[in-house]
C-alpha cells in the first residue's frame, strides 16, 4: 500500500473519530429520542457552542476528504507517488488532526489556516502527479 493510501485509510478512520466526538454529545443533548426519530420536526434545543462546532469540522472534512481522495487516486492510480505527494498527504493528515480542536475551540483565524494547509497539501498532491 503506498503512503498516500495508508494516510487515505488514515483519514477515514479520522472521520469516524469525529463522528463519535459530534454524535456522543449532539445525543445528550438532544435525546436518543430525537436523534434515532426520523427528525421530520425541528430538534427540541438547539446544539452547545461546542457541539454545534464540531458538527461543522464533521461536515468539513466530507466536503475536504473528498477533495483528498481523488488527489490519492490520481497519484495512486498514475503511479505518480513521490516524496513531495508522500508528505503532502501528511501534512493534509497532520492539518485535518489540528483541525478539530482549532474549530472546536474557535481558534480563529487559525483555523482558516489550518484549513489552507491541508487544502493546499491536496492540490500538491494533483499538481505533483501530473507534472
Amino acid at each position: 500500500m503506498t503512503p498516500e493510501l495508508t494516510t487515505l485509510a488514515l483519514a477515514a478512520l479520522l472521520q469516524a473519530v469525529q463522528f463519535v466526538l459530534f454524535a456522543t454529545p449532539a445525543n445528550l443533548e438532544l435525546t436518543p429520542k430525537y436523534t434515532s426519530s426520523p427528525r421530520d420536526v425541528p430538534p427540541p434545543r438547539a446544539l452547545s457552542r461546542t457541539t454545534a462546532r464540531l458538527q461543522r469540522a464533521l461536515n468539513n472534512h466530507n466536503e475536504a476528504l473528498i477533495l483528498f481522495t481523488i488527489a490519492v487516486l490520481v497519484v495512486t492510480l498514475g503511479n505518480q507517488s513521490t516524496q513531495t505527494t508522500q508528505y503532502a498527504a501528511y501534512a493534509y493528515l497532520a492539518a485535518r488532526l489540528v483541525y478539530i480542536p482549532a474549530y472546536a475551540f474557535g481558534w480563529a483565524p487559525w483555523r482558516s489556516v489550518i484549513w489552507g494547509i491541508g487544502f493546499v497539501a491536496t492540490l500538491t498532491m494533483i499538481v505533483a502527479a501530473l507534472i
